[in-house]
């Protein structure tokens, strides 16, 4: 059970990457007061919340129409998270995404989404739920979506001790391990299509 909360755990958390983001909040945010930041942070938490689960219960419904296996999708999505580390880790992408909503919807575009949950998250959910079923994913997801709320809720305090600098180094190390991650799962999917194959 641990191991498989882990196994599900690890990849939303990196794909997440709360601390990397959390200057890029800030930035967004820095004109607001602490109240209208809160109610930011509970309508971005919610968003991510309720389109994470769409997708978790979803996905594979519409996956199973277009035709695609799990081990299409290993191979696809360790593409995709291999990609968005490497641009993140090289050229920061996020740090551009919606600086300019209108607060009254910034917890839901572009907090919620894309910046809390993208492409990456979204990846790393589906395949969890291959290989840890949907009860383990969901729960780790939830467990990151909190962790999200509480960083983002003392998102002064956290900067203060460790510094924006450190939030971008942070987010780099965490973009790194995306990019483990996404071979890894490369690497699965292809053995994968290779044991099929034999069998068949």
């Amino acid at each position: 059970m641990l191991e498989k909360f882990t196994s599900a755990f690890i990849p939303i958390f990196f794909a997440i990457d709360v601390i990397g983001v959390l200057p890029l909040f800030l930035s967004m945010t820095r004109k607001l007061n602490i109240e209208k930041r809160r109610i930011i942070t509970r309508q971005a938490a919610i968003t991510a919340f309720v389109i994470s689960f769409c997708f978790i219960y979803f996905g594979k419904q519409v996956f199973k129409v277009l035709g695609i296996t799990i081990s299409d999708f290993k191979i696809g999505g360790g593409i995709l998270l291999l990609i968005i580390g490497i641009v993140d880790l090289l050229f920061s992408e996020r740090t551009e995404r919606g600086a300019d909503q209108q607060s009254d919807t910034m917890g839901i575009v572009p907090v919620g989404m894309p910046l809390i949950i993208g492409p990456a998250v979204l990846t790393a959910l589906l395949l969890s739920v291959g290989a840890n079923g949907y009860n383990i994913t969901l729960l780790a997801l939830i467990v990151n979506i909190l962790l999200v709320w509480i960083v983002f809720h003392f998102a002064d305090k956290i900067i203060g001790v460790i510094g924006e600098a450190g939030a971008i180094a942070v987010g780099k190390v965490f973009s790194l391990l995306l990019m483990a991650i996404g071979v890894m799962l490369i690497r699965v999917g292809i053995l994968d299509f290779l044991s099929l194959a034999r069998g068949s």
